[in-house]
């Protein structure tokens, strides 16, 4: 059987520093020390962190905790409001947004004060796209399916800024875009799906589009792996989302000569080698 893994499985580089600014809090200073909700979504992670004494601080009961100690903001970043209120309850606060992430906050934020209406294409219950409507000081808006334009009122039709979701999918987004084009005629666009998930977009689909089975790696939670196994089950029908090599399935590979990995941005590379070794037993 020949074992074929993506090149750009794992950690991306945001979730990477991330985690990294976490473990270098370890031991680090007096005091607790939290994330705000998960450090990335990833449950092996978070786990491995609260045994070392890392807490995820509750997005739903901020008002309810003490002001104490130290939260890391995770890549996924935050909204104004809730930097503000973290800050006022007298936490100290350690940004580690994903710096693309960021530059879309700038974005939003400066267009907004133009007078700019902003549109999100992304999924609006994630916490990077909640994060970035809460840098918007006017109307906004957030689009996933082409059917969501044809909803937009009447007032989103000139001086409208259009960003997405670092990791929403790069085809779906120039669809939405070719729409867009028909009924704004007022209208600057940025491109801000990080480059990183457009690769992995498009080496998950040629991976996929030439093995008899196909492995996702990473958490169910997770909105950029999500996409890469819609993007290799259009290609491969023996497709499977797994979240460690606890999931697997030895029926799967019955009559496979070739098995392909990929991994979201979230997934620690020792998971990755945990299904490698796995798969290579058969």
């Amino acid at each position: 059987m020949e074992l074929i893994t993506a090149k750009t499985a794992g950690f991306c580089f945001g979730v990477k520093r991330a985690v990294e600014q976490v473990y270098a809090q370890i031991g680090a200073g007096d005091g607790p020390i939290y994330t705000y909700g998960p450090i990335i979504h990833n449950q092996e992670v978070v786990k491995e962190l609260e045994a070392q004494g890392v807490h995820v601080l509750a997005e739903d009961h901020l008002e309810e905790e003490e002001g104490r100690g130290r939260v890391i903001i995770r890549s996924h970043g935050v909204s104004r409001s809730v930097q503000e209120r973290l800050a006022k309850q007298g936490y100290e606060i350690l940004d580690a947004t994903c710096p693309f992430v960021k530059k879309i906050h700038r974005i939003v934020s400066e267009k907004s004060a133009e007078g700019y209406k902003v549109l999100v294409a992304g999924n609006p219950d994630h916490p990077e796209v909640k994060g970035i409507i809460g840098w918007c000081s006017g109307p906004v808006r957030v689009i996933t399916e082409p059917e969501d334009i044809e909803k937009l009122p009447d007032d989103f039709r000139s001086k409208v800024c259009v960003v997405a979701q670092t990791t929403f999918n790069y085809n779906k987004f120039k669809l939405l875009l070719a729409k867009l084009e028909k009924i704004l005629y007022d209208r600057i666009v940025f491109n801000s799906i990080c480059n990183a998930t457009q690769e992995r977009q498009v080496e998950a689909r040629q991976v996929a589009s030439g093995v008899d089975c196909m492995l996702v790696v990473g958490d169910q939670h997770s909105s950029n792996t999500q996409k890469l196994y819609e993007i290799c089950l259009q290609e491969c029908a023996n497709t499977h989302f797994i979240e460690t090599v606890r999931d697997l399935d030895a029926l799967w590979f019955e009559n496979a000569k070739r098995v392909g990995i990929t991994a979201g941005a979230s997934t620690p590379h020792k998971i990755i080698e945990e299904v490698q070794t796995y798969v290579r037993e058969f």
